[in-house]
């Protein structure tokens, strides 16, 4: 009987190695889940890097209004952003990424579930990233376009008007054209190329502050007697802060758009969108700071940090193929087109406060078009884009304002733009213990 026993324990033993590999080779190995932990660590370190661009807004925002809507810019930034990641979970994200759909839309109108707690290597997809990752890392997107709106329209909109436009451009506007491109639709069968989003992000949003700034009109005294009246902001160093803060950010929101990190091709092409990234901000502010001087004998530093963020934006939709030395061509002419079309929008009598429109949309427009000089996509399969984007979210934003305006109004009384936003809609002010600007 003992040896019987010590028979059967030898047996167990010399099967274990046969057992351990056996289970080895169920396990999926580095190879595999290397390239889905890379990708997905890519898109959560993109993802609070665009997240911190949130910052950057409001600062440049609160920088560039006079002290007495401080703390308006401010409420509308976090409530933006806030109001954005709950719509965004709620529809927008299945709404942009449906999957097989008519390439138009699909109504998907479904909340965003994230993968169960402890997911093994073997229940996952590991063809890409986590959910939960993608999720994190496109939300920050949607809050950036809602960014851009804010900006155009401070000093004279109500909160709550304005917070609704938001609902609906963050919950539905912006996943529904987001899908036409990066989620499979119509716009990528026909061959047209935005990287991480000149025009599905930034031309999305220039166009609804376009729309949003004419049915509002302008500032009381913006516009008076044939003549423009500077209105200065309240802060330039925290615009200049909020500049620097969107920049840092600004290598989330392209070097995260690669979308992979688990070759080294791969990583190696996430360090050369940084570099060109930064490349276009630079050549994009050198732009306006020799522009400036040359036109008006002195440098105007809020053109000099528009012109930073114009190049950030035209690099936007290519920052992978170009050059070093093409990345500040297509920056220095986001520069020049700042310069020139503030200018241009005051002839209009828009009213843009922080020069949204100019640097998000019409710099937009034109690195979308210099994608086509890359050879990464046809120029008419490039202003068909535009033309869709344009007309879509210019027509919808129109309409929708309109609507608000009826219906509940969305600028504030004269009295209360004259006193200032803070004590009139908040009851606070930004800066309690100064003099209101």
């Amino acid at each position: 009987m003992k040896l019987l026993k010590t028979l059967s324990v030898a047996g167990a033993l010399t099967a274990l190695p046969t057992l351990a590999l056996a289970q080895e080779a169920a396990a999926p190995g580095f190879d595999e889940i290397g390239p889905y932990i890379m990708t997905t660590l890519l898109f959560l370190v993109g993802g609070f890097l665009v997240f911190w661009m949130a910052a950057g807004f409001a600062m440049l925002e609160a920088g560039l209004v006079r002290s007495k809507n401080v703390t308006m810019q401010l409420t509308k930034n976090i409530a933006l952003f806030s109001t954005a990641a709950i719509m965004y979970w709620l529809v927008g994200f299945n709404l942009m990424y449906p999957g097989d759909f008519n390439g138009y839309f699909a109504p998907n109108f479904v909340p965003t579930v994230l993968e169960p707690v402890g997911l093994a290597a073997a229940d996952a997809d590991l063809g890409y990233a986590s959910v939960a990752s993608d999720f994190f890392f496109q939300l920050m997107f949607v809050a950036a376009t809602a960014s851009i709106v804010s900006g155009a329209l401070a000093e004279r909109i109500k909160l709550w008007p304005f917070l609704i436009f938001v609902v609906i451009l963050t919950g539905i506007m912006y996943p529904i054209t987001g899908s036409w491109q990066w989620g499979g639709g119509f716009l990528s069968q026909l061959g047209f190329s935005d990287f991480a989003g000149s025009t599905v992000v930034h031309s999305v949003g220039g166009w609804a502050a376009l729309a949003g700034a004419i049915v509002l009109g302008p500032r009381l005294g913006k516009y008076k007697d044939g003549k423009v009246n500077p209105m200065p902001g309240s802060n330039l160093a925290l615009a200049t802060l909020g500049t620097f803060i969107l920049w840092l950010g600004w290598f989330g929101f392209n070097g995260g758009s690669q979308l992979a990190a688990g070759t080294v091709g791969d990583i190696t092409d996430v360090g050369r969108i940084f570099a060109n990234t930064n490349m276009a901000a630079a050549s994009g502010a050198v732009a306006a700071l020799i522009l400036t001087q040359l036109l008006y004998g002195k440098v105007d530093l809020t053109m000099v940090l528009n012109g930073a963020l114009a190049g950030l934006v035209s690099i936007t939709a290519e920052p992978l193929a170009p050059s070093l030395f093409g990345s500040l061509l297509i920056g220095g002419v986001g520069g020049v087109i700042v310069v020139l079309t503030v200018p241009m929008l005051d002839k209009f009598k828009i009213d843009d406060v922080v020069g949204a429109i100019p640097v998000h949309l019409i710099a937009g427009i034109w690195g979308t078009i210099a994608v086509a000089f890359s050879g990464s996509a046809t120029i008419g399969a490039q202003i068909t884009g535009i033309l869709a984007y344009g007309a879509f979210t210019f027509v919808v934003s129109l309409l929708v304002w309109f609507i608000l305006k009826a219906l509940m109004g969305i600028r504030v009384s004269e009295e209360s733009e004259i006193q200032g936003l803070d004590t009139t809609e908040l009851g606070m002010e930004a800066y309690p213990d100064f003099t209101k600007g």
